[in-house]
């Protein structure tokens, strides 16, 4: 005897009957609207039952709660109040106040009628024809997006803009050094105009090919990466016509509504932080909007059970994932520890805590949590909060991540100590565990890997030459000159990695492994792609000790970009700088328009370099601490 159909026969095909060979009916690919509500509410029911039957069952003492900092559960666990004078008085324990069972009672019977509730709509809905049922959801769709182009259309709270100190210094006095300045803006000039020509709209440019080009961390669509990212410099080398085309295109073009997965990462510091730092240099409105709209877009991608963010989400849908490389399905330290300054802005700036709160949250779990030998592991899981494999690095998966600590403590005019003890700790461990010297006298930052040290430097890890400068002041136990003279040492060895190549320009990691220092030994890593890096140290490292040196490498690495990487389309990377001969890998990068041709070695003293987010602790402060986190 063969089960009863769920489905009225109305609601089935039956196949004809066939007294030859036995056939397979056919089976439609979709189900009817009305079985799927039928579905759908059989679903509910389950999880109605399944969720109450949580609070139907025996208390249980053994109840405990995940405590990240987070909420209390909905319904705490019940039990006998201690010195209660009736045994029929329980107590809820709470963070706040007791409550009487009656308060669970009531939340039960809550729970009763939105279970009553959607029954009798779902009955509702299944009386109603197809058409009804489709001219309903559309009128919900049609709601929708006018509550969101309402939302968008209210304007953001005026907050005073701070006057910019360094974003016209002047020409410098000396003639060489005007020379090479404008030399740099005719490299930035040149890259911009051919993406203009070539790559217009599209993330990057291939200037080879002389097209529009993307990467998966940019997603599907054409958000015109370089344009936002570019923004600042054209402003602070004064090309404005140049700056007044990228802010149309933005005002026509740019639109987060789109289906499209991107990296939570790589669009807060390239278009969040660009949109910002051009609201900041020319004032412009329109800047500060679409900072606010691809935040909002970027909120979702914290919900988890963490509060950790995942690493990409869907701008239209919400939905959130991570890397599949990454550890164990983890997020990575460098890219969810790298939203701190942008978020901060963006409360001051709206007046809305909620950017604040979330980044504060990160800090604060990072904060609990046991790290092996002081280190930070590159990979934490968001759905369980512990660690992934135990790899530390200064350099790829972990860089930013410590810059954003020192940076938050000098925008807040240095009265966030949480983030300045932060800092102090985790460069603490950093000497202890992963800097050494090699056998030639070269100081080097490797990785820690499951409890061993790889003897090996990234290209990413330069930086912390130009960040143990910026942290020298205010450093503990008045070590401000053994920062500087490690900050030098660092600076010397990316040096090297640059001189010791054909092309004079550094490969993307090198090893100090027996005879072999500050070379790259793996083809894989042997390309360039026009990183900032060690220029930005350089930069660092001349705005605090003047030593002429640092121009004269800057210099050289500016000639070595412009006579190898320079293409009639723009400007390309290579993929060995060790062959005289280069061959390019045809990708024009937004940043080397943003980083590094904006580091401004060459500019006058009174002009500071003032890349959001990387230098813009130098000229403008605000104190976090003053936001209201409230509501």
């Amino acid at each position: 005897m063969t089960t009863p159909a769920l489905l009225p026969l109305s609601g089935r095909r039956i196949p004809p009957l066939n007294l030859g060979p036995p056939s397979f009916p056919h089976h439609r690919a979709t189900l009817r609207l009305s079985e799927k509500f039928i579905l759908l509410l059989i679903l509910s029911a389950f999880i109605t039952l399944c969720f109450g039957a949580f609070f139907f069952l025996p208390d249980s003492s053994k109840h405990k709660r995940f405590d990240l900092g987070l909420e209390d559960v909905l319904i705490p666990h019940v039990d006998a109040g201690k010195g209660a004078k009736h045994s029929g008085i329980f107590l809820i324990h709470g963070p706040d106040e007791h409550r009487h069972r009656e308060e669970e009672e009531r939340l039960r019977n809550k729970i009763r009628a939105d279970h009553e509730k959607a029954l009798e709509e779902a009955k509702e809905k299944l009386k109603k024809s197809r058409e009804e049922i489709r001219a309903e959801i559309q009128t919900e769709k049609n709601k929708v997006v006018q509550e969101m182009k309402i939302r968008e259309k209210k304007p953001l709270p005026a907050v005073p803009i701070p006057n910019l100190i360094g974003t016209h210094g002047g020409d410098p006095e000396d003639n060489d050094l005007r020379e090479k300045r404008e030399k740099i803006k005719e490299m930035m000039k040149h890259a911009w105009d051919n993406y203009r020509i070539y790559g217009w709209g599209h993330n990057e440019l291939r200037p080879i090919a002389r097209k529009g080009h993307s990467t998966n961390i940019f997603g599907t669509s054409q958000m015109g990466a370089t344009i936002v990212d570019a923004l600042d410099t054209l402003y602070i080398m004064g090309l404005h016509d140049e700056f007044r085309d990228g802010q149309k295109w933005i005002e026509n073009n740019l639109d987060f509504s789109v289906n499209s997965e991107v990296s939570v990462f790589e669009v807060n510091i390239r278009f969040i932080g660009g949109l910002l730092a051009a609201y900041y240099l020319s004032g412009e409105e329109i800047f500060k909007i679409k900072a606010v709209q691809l935040a909002e877009k970027l909120l979702p991608a914290f919900n988890t059970p963490t509060g950790i963010p995942w690493a990409m989400v869907n701008l239209k849908s919400g939905v959130g994932r991570n890397w599949g490389w990454a550890s164990a399905g983890s997020s990575i330290l460098a890219e969810f520890g790298t939203l701190h300054m942008e978020f901060v802005h963006l409360s001051y700036l709206t007046g809305n805590p909620i950017y604040y709160k979330k980044v504060m949250h990160i800090r604060k779990l990072l904060q609990k949590m046991d790290r092996p030998n002081g280190l930070y592991p590159n990979y934490l899981n968001p759905r369980t909060g512990r660690w992934g494999q135990y790899h530390t690095s200064v350099g790829g998966l972990g860089d930013s991540f410590y810059e954003y600590l020192l940076k938050a403590w000098l925008m807040s005019d240095k009265t966030d100590h949480e983030a300045r003890k932060m800092y102090d700790d985790a460069v603490e461990a950093i000497e202890k565990h992963l800097i050494r010297k090699s056998r030639g006298g070269l100081t080097f930052i490797g990785e820690w890997k499951n409890g061993h040290l790889e003897k090996k430097m990234g290209h990413l890890a330069c930086f912390a030459g130009g960040m143990f400068v910026l942290g020298a002041d205010g450093s503990r136990m008045d070590k401000a000159g053994h920062y500087l003279e490690l900050g030098a040492e660092i600076a010397r060895t990316c040096h090297e990695s640059y001189d010791r190549t054909a092309l004079k320009l550094g490969p993307e990691s090198f090893k100090f492994d027996g005879a072999v220092e500050a070379v790259a030994v793996r083809q894989a890593e042997k390309y360039y792609i026009l990183r900032p890096e060690v220029i930005e140290t350089y930069w660092y490292l001349w705005r605090f000790t003047h030593d002429p040196r640092y121009r004269e490498w800057g210099w050289e690495a500016a000639l070595a970009i412009e006579k190898y990487c320079r293409v009639s389309g723009g400007f390309s990377g290579v993929k060995d700088v060790y062959s005289s001969t280069p061959t390019h890998d045809d990708v024009q990068q937004s940043f080397f328009l943003a980083e590094t041709l904006n580091i401004r070695i060459f500019s006058s003293e009174s002009s500071l370099h003032i890349r959001w987010p990387k230098y813009w602790s130098f000229i403008f402060s605000i104190n976090p601490f003053s936001i209201s986190i409230q509501g």
